[in-house]
């Protein structure tokens, strides 16, 4: 797997443990193995942060460190990976977990016309949460299955080509 890459694309670990919502974790940030970028670690924050992102609420962040934390993988990984959802991107992927969710519950996707009203909220959503959170679950389970298997056999595959090149140095001197 491309450390580097990995380690210049996820957030600095200073600027995690100092980040006003993580505060709240205080001493158990400082376990290494939460900043360790090793082929048991990453994979598992690939499932964390992959989950993480589909689950419907605010401060997503602080939901994946705190599943990064129980299952000691990577945090800043975890962390970063949620930031696929973001508000151009998240209505879509809403959508789409909706649209999953009524077909599940074998339940006809409502029309609706957004209103920014609490009343409007209040009737929508008895209606829409069922296949929207089914939908998000399953998306979320989904994708971090794929994900942890997938940066995992990459990282294997990596491995694999380094000895490859070895051992071929090592045939050609």
């Amino acid at each position: 797997m491309p450390k580097k890459l990995l380690k210049r694309l996820t957030p600095n670990p200073e600027v995690l443990r100092d980040h006003k919502y993580l505060r709240i974790f205080g001493g158990l940030l400082n376990n290494p193995n939460l900043w360790a970028l090793t082929r048991r670690s990453t994979p598992g924050a690939f499932a964390v942060g992959l989950f993480a992102a589909w689950v419907p609420m605010p401060f997503q962040m602080v939901l994946a460190a705190a599943l990064a934390i129980v299952f000691n993988v990577n945090l800043p990984v975890s962390v970063a990976l949620v930031w696929i959802t973001n508000p151009i991107t998240m209505p879509p992927m809403f959508y789409l977990a909706y649209k999953l969710g009524a077909i599940i519950l074998n339940h006809p996707p409502e029309p609706f016309h957004f209103e920014a009203t609490w009343s409007w909220l209040e009737t929508s959503f008895a209606s829409i949460a069922p296949p929207f959170l089914l939908g998000c679950f399953v998306i979320g389970v989904v994708s971090s299955a794929l994900g942890y298997f997938v940066v995992k056999g990459a990282w294997q595959y990596s491995i694999y080509r380094h000895w490859q090149k070895k051992r071929q140095h090592r045939i050609n001197k």
